[in-house]
């Protein structure tokens, strides 16, 4: 059977220090303690959709090598809303997990969902019945939008799925039927779409100026230390992409994704595919520097050096 994908980050040694601080996040629902820890370890979706320039193909590979999928689902995730106009939305985003049987499985799906009715977990049904490689991951899909569940083709959708998540209760558990066979979901929250803009070289060196600009905003350099040395802004916390095992576990901790971050890199490559990662950990606002340090050092600032 023909499985669709969805690119996980994978599981770290001690999930405690990578579990995110849910009580920042624009969450309308409650769970029990057990779900929370569940939720908080889960590895959220990350798209990987762009192709590494040149100059950060090293970076960039590491990264690729490092986010890819330590369990896949059947769903692949679409990319990560970005304009480079305006990233406002009223969007809805939804976190759901799920389970998959066979088409002609239907009496097991059933008899499953009466077992959740009566007060067993969905996803630990999902480790034990599901056909979908996300059981490793107790069925979670992670956070999604409408028009995210894409098959290979990247151009069929599965409207099946999206309209019976998008439609359904919080926490209720509802059944739907697909290509792939039936399926029992539940939406465990939801949230208004966060932003990501791209930002000019020129605009964040007016906003770099204003003192109070350097103290609100988070502004983060994904490159490595030696590029770091050869070129730098004022203001930036270095998080070396090639280090993102010791940082990205505990990026909630050290970074409010509340506040408005700002993320940097030489071209503006591996910053946006940080900034569409630091999307599924929950950051509402975030800012891509277009075309990275090198494009500021032409545009914005001469006397920053170019290498």
């Amino acid at each position: 059977m023909s499985m669709l994908r969805v690119s996980h980050l994978p599981p770290f040694s001690t999930p405690a220090l990578f579990a995110p601080r849910l009580s920042r996040l624009p969450i309308f629902t409650s769970f029990s303690p057990s779900k929370l820890r569940q939720i908080s370890s889960f590895p959220s979706i990350f798209p990987r959709t762009l192709k590494p320039s040149s100059s950060s193909s090293q970076s960039s590979f590491i990264f690729n090598r490092v986010l890819p999928m330590a369990g896949r689902s059947c769903f692949r995730a679409a990319a990560a809303s970005f304009s480079a106009e305006s990233g406002s939305s009223s969007e809805r985003e939804i976190l759901v997990q799920h389970l998959l049987v066979k088409e002609n499985d239907l009496n097991l799906l059933l008899d499953l969902q009466q077992r959740v009715v009566r007060g067993e977990d969905l996803s630990d049904l999902a480790v034990e019945f599901s056909l979908c490689p996300s059981k490793k991951e107790g069925g979670m899909l992670g956070w999604v939008r409408k028009g995210q569940m894409n098959t290979d083709s990247e151009i069929s959708q599965v409207p099946e799925f999206e309209e019976a998540a998008f439609n359904a209760p919080l926490n209720k558990v509802v059944r739907c039927k697909t290509q792939f066979g039936w399926h029992l979901l539940q939406v465990l929250s939801e949230r208004e779409e966060s932003i990501l803009q791209e930002i000019p070289p020129e605009e964040l060196h007016v906003k770099m100026q204003d003192p109070s600009f350097l103290e609100d905003a988070q502004l983060i350099d994904v490159r490595e230390p030696e590029e770091v040395a050869q070129a730098s802004l004022p203001g930036f916390q270095v998080l070396p992409l090639q280090q993102f095992g010791s940082w990205g576990p505990e990026i909630t901790a050290k970074f409010d994704p509340q506040k408005d971050t700002y993320v940097l890199c030489h071209h503006g490559m591996r910053s946006l595919q940080v900034s569409k990662w630091l999307q599924t950990q929950g950051f509402r606002r975030l800012f891509n520097v277009s075309g990275g340090i090198h494009a500021y050092a032409l545009k914005a600032d001469q006397t920053i050096p170019t290498y």
